[in-house]
């Protein structure tokens, strides 16, 4: 069997906003540190993503010590990666659940309204605000940040290889949103995993993850194709969804870093 190496861990600080590729990242009990801890929700509470607004992708994000920078063309807001709590809690709706969270700050909101044309706000989800994993899947009562249901998404470059040999134009993996990438292993071996360690610290497969027409926004222009949901559905479609990486919980909350080796069972 091919060795197994983490090749890439990615984080979303706000949800369906582009991502932060990083060489290292703690490990939380949500989800990496600082991923999908912010999120854009309309005038009734209601999240945003680039299902509905594929514009969001244009929004592009890095991290410099203690400050989120969010890049929209030539336009730069910076916003503390913590910020403080000064707004009253309100509810928002994040597919069937509501969670309390904090509008960061008026001014924020007021530039993101601005440059998506949609009224908006721009909320925090302190790590201490619950948001329990589906009962059906969780191991020990895991909670997960503003990501859709779980707090980890792995996908195999074999999986993205397999893939884009079907395809008239490849795509990157940043379509599939991944926190961790590896290579080595066989297309899709992903799928049979359970119980398996990055480095040392360990975590469960708990749920293929199902796809949707997020995957098929180009996440450099902002435009909606038909592929690669199209081919996808093709041979990865079962129960009528179609499924590319898997979802998991952490059992332990170290350190992963680009590199580590992936030992299973």
């Amino acid at each position: 069997m091919k060795e197994l190496t983490l090749s890439e861990i990615w984080i979303y600080p706000v949800k369906s906003l582009g991502g932060i590729r990083l060489s290292s990242s703690k490990v939380m009990e949500k989800g990496l540190l600082y991923d999908r801890r912010f999120m854009l929700v309309d005038e009734n509470g209601k999240f945003m993503t680039q299902r509905v607004y594929p514009k969001m992708a244009l929004f592009k994000l890095s991290i410099n010590d203690s400050t989120l920078i969010v890049q929209h063309h030539q336009d730069i807001l910076t916003i503390p990666i913590i910020p403080p709590l000064n707004e009253p809690a309100v509810s928002v709706q994040i597919w069937e659940n509501i969670v309390q969270a904090h509008e960061v700050n008026t001014t924020y909101s007021a530039w993101f309204t601005e440059r998506l044309d949609i009224q908006c706000k721009l909320v925090f989800f302190p790590e201490e605000y619950e948001r329990p994993v589906d009962p059906a899947y969780k191991v020990n009562d895991e909670h997960v940040s503003l990501a859709d249901a779980y707090p980890f998404l792995i996908i195999g470059q074999s999986s993205l290889d397999d893939l884009n040999a079907r395809l008239k134009e490849p795509v990157p993996m940043n379509r599939f949103r991944p926190n961790f990438v590896f290579t080595g292993g066989e297309p899709f071996e992903e799928d049979h995993w359970r119980n398996f360690q990055i480095g040392s610290n360990g975590f469960i497969a708990v749920k293929p993850c199902a796809r949707c027409v997020l995957t098929t926004v180009n996440q450099d222009t902002a435009e909606k194709g038909a592929e690669p949901l199209k081919t996808l559905a093709s041979y990865r479609t079962r129960n009528s969804k179609v499924y590319f990486g898997q979802n998991l919980v952490a059992t332990h909350h170290t350190e992963v870093k680009v590199g580590d080796k992936i030992t299973l069972g």
